[in-house]
Order: C-alpha cells, then structure tokens, then sequence
C-alpha cells in the first residue's frame, strides 16, 4: 500500500481530513530518517505527527520490538497506545508502565509487540532483565522530553539510551521550550521544527476577582456562569495540591455539582475512572493537579480554570494547553482574590464580570458498569444493540461506550439507568453472562 492510501485510510478512521502544517512537516522529517526535535503546542497533534512516519518504517515480517515511546506518565502512555489501536494498522502495540502488575507486562512482551510505549523506570528494569529481544529497535521516541528528561529520570534515561544502541533514528517532543538535551541524548544533527510561536490564537484569557479571600463561593457563580449553555460546557479546575481538590471537592458535593477529582494520590483505577465519567458527559467538571495539564485523553474543553495560579511560566503553558485545541475556540480563567498579585509572567488581563446566584446544572447521564470486554469478544455494537433492544434505551438516551479488555462503561440517561440496571444485571451479551452497577 502506498504511503498516501496508509495516511488517507488512517485519517478515515480518525475521522480527519487532513493534516496540519505541522503535522506535514514532521511526518516529512521523520520519513527522511533524520534525528528529529518537534516543538508544538499541546493539542496540536503531535502524537500523530510522528506516529504516521513511524508505522511505515515497522517490517511487519520481523515479530520484535521495533519502536520504542518513551512517555512521563501512564496516562500518556494508554493515550498513545489508544491511539495506534484507533489508526487500526494491525501492528501489536503494547503499554508498560509502573503501578500496572509485572505478570501483565510479560504476557504482553512473550509475543512482543511491534510498538512498545512505556514510562522509564518501567522500560529499564524490562531492559535490565532482557524481558524483550531489543535488537531490532530502529526508532526511539521520547515523549514530552521535557519531563523523561528531567534530573528524577535521568538514571533510567541514561541507561535506557545506551542499552538502545542499535536505534536508527530519535525523535523528541515537547510542547514547551528551553530545556537543555542532555549530551548522553546523543542526537545526531537533529531537525527542528519549532511551532510554539504558532501559539493558541482562539485562547482567551481572563481574570475572575474574588472579593473573598476564599474563593469557594466565587467559583461557584463562575462555574453557573460558564456553564450556562445550550450545550454542555467541559471545563477543568486546576490546584497545586490535592488537599485544595478534596476542599473543592467537598464543597461542590454539597451545592450537588457533578463533578470528578484526579491527582497523583488517587488509585489508578479511580483515576481512570474519573476519566471515564469526563469523557462521557456524568462528570462535565474535573478538578485537577497539573497531572492533567498533559498527555490525557480527554474531551475538547471549553474552558480551563486557575483555581491556584501555576508556579511556573510552564505550567501555565500546559494547562492552557487543555483548551483552545486544534484550531477551536477556548477560554482559560484565573480566581484570584482581588488583591492577590500575579505572578511575573502572567500579564495584566481583563476582567470577567459574573452574575450573582448562579450555579451549574445538574447532569443528565450516569455511568454504568458491564463485567465484559473484548476478551469476551463483545464490541461497542454489541452494547448498544443490547441496551436498546432490551433495555428499550434510544439514540438520545444512551451515550458514549468505552470497551476495556475485561469490562465496558456505558454512558446512560439519568432517569433511565436504574431501569436497565433492574432488567439487564445478570444477563447474558452474546454468550456473557454480565454484572451491571453504577459506578
């Protein structure tokens, strides 16, 4: 298959129509087989920039690894590997990453997938115990380089780099500027490609003043504010500590606002269950560390919130980065007390005028569990068929399905979930016997 019928058909599946400059640029680069630096802001498809000249260089007759991701974080890392499985390729791509079970890993990597993605203290230790053949490993990708890079990684980098010794080509992203590649990188006169004076045109940036010190019920009326529309308005909350979240938390549950909590202290899987909920619409708000500023899968927000403001010019970038998104409008705001000085660099902004006595409106959906997954064979349509015909739910009343390897989450109307829950809990889909809760 030609190069230009692979990118079309991936773009199909997608549901792309076409690339962006940057995107053009890169894929060209890395197709030349040149040591690449990709520089671009958050949202601008910088996963696919260099995914769709990479998939070409993968000898589907050799059964090793042969690309390496390097990311920072495990969210990162399933957003990726989410992603090849979307591009629908055939190639096994796989996520190994530190808080999953190292037995799940080595079934994994016994038939080793083409496309290995994994954190770094995670890929050294399978490197350092010869978990995986890495002879054929001809192209290394680090990630957001900016936080592999960092000095909390550098042991594992190091030897990550010199055990990758017969690595063709490297290619390095970032949506930020000015760190330094350490020399034990090894790039070989790299191509830059540098898109962060691009920046987000379709950003706004305001202030909302708090004339209370706390700012509880400021964010309240901001939130009533901006999520009054037609349509439901997403938007992220961001703090510096999980201790603010769970405060926040606290409060929006008894103003009976929807919302989900994501930080570094929570479990994995309630992490990725907050997500779920995000994604799907139970949750239209998430409050969040900077955990969130990157590298999740998540849906197009509206609006981001500085709760805290950032404590450097990075992290602003970053957050930022969550809205106004490929090309679309977005607005990021900052709660600041009214006498609460900025920081050096964040500029003057103006001022978001509120209407008192506003709050969100409750949330029209609720996630359901289903105990079966692909391992079970069970599709998305095998869900939705299910719950319509048997559950009697329409195309309005039941939302977006995630299929997981051994579960599925289902998106259903509120005034509906416990009906299905009553008729379908401890039946059969295709031939799976299946358990459904709310989560």
């Amino acid at each position: 298959m030609s190069t230009y019928k692979l990118h079309e058909d991936i773009l199909q599946k997608l549901k792309i129509k076409q690339l962006n400059p940057m995107q053009e640029e890169a894929a060209e680069a890395i197709s030349d087989n040149k040591d690449v630096i990709l520089l671009s802001p958050t949202g601008t498809g910088k996963t696919l920039a260099f995914l769709l000249p990479v998939l070409e260089k993968i000898d589907v007759n050799i059964q090793l690894v042969q690309v390496v991701i390097v990311v920072p974080s495990r969210e990162l890392a399933l957003q990726i590997e989410q992603v090849v499985r979307e591009m629908g390729t055939g190639h096994k791509v796989n996520a190994v990453y530190g808080g999953r079970a190292g037995t799940k890993d080595k079934i994994d990597l016994k038939h080793a997938p083409s496309i290995l993605i994994a954190t770094p203290g995670r890929l050294s230790d399978h490197l350092l115990r010869r978990n995986f053949d890495s002879t054929k490993v001809h192209t290394l990708i680090l990630d957001e380089f900016d936080k592999s890079l960092e000095i909390g990684f550098e042991e594992e980098m190091k030897a990550i780099i010199q055990d990758l010794n017969k690595v063709k080509q490297k290619i390095l992203t970032s949506a930020t500027q000015g760190i330094r590649i350490p020399k034990y990188v090894n790039l070989r006169n790299p191509h830059m490609i540098d898109y962060l004076e691009e920046g987000t045109p379709k950003l706004v940036i305001k202030r909302i003043l708090s004339s209370d010190k706390d700012k509880l019920e400021t964010l309240l009326e901001a939130l009533g504010e901006l999520c009054d529309h037609p349509e439901p308005q997403n938007g992220l909350i961001f703090c510096n500590y999980k201790e603010s979240i769970e405060r926040i938390s606290l409060f929006l549950a008894e103003k009976k606002v929807s919302h989900g909590c994501y930080h570094g202290s929570m479990e994995q899987i309630d992490r990725e269950r907050a997500l779920i909920k995000f994604r799907n619409g139970t949750h239209q708000l998430l409050i969040a560390t900077d955990l969130a500023a990157r590298g999740l899968d998540i849906p197009e927000l509206k609006f981001i919130i500085h709760y805290q403001l950032p404590h450097r010019e990075e992290e602003f970038t970053h957050r930022n980065g969550r809205t106004a998104r490929m090309n679309k409008d977005g607005s990021a705001y900052l709660l600041v007390w009214k006498d609460e000085p900025l920081p050096d660099f964040i500029p003057e902004l103006p001022v978001l005028s509120l209407k008192p006595n506003k709050s969100p409106k409750p949330s029209q959906w609720e996630t359901l569990f289903v105990s079966g997954g692909r391992k079970d064979k069970i599709s998305k349509g095998d869900i939705a068929g299910y719950f319509m015909k048997q559950g009697g739910l329409t195309q309005e009343t039941l939302g977006l399905i995630e299929i997981k390897t051994d579960c599925a989450f289902v998106a259903v109307a509120k005034s509906k979930a416990q009906d299905i829950i009553s008729q379908l809990d401890n039946t059969r889909i295709k031939t799976k016997k299946v358990r459904i809760t709310k989560i």
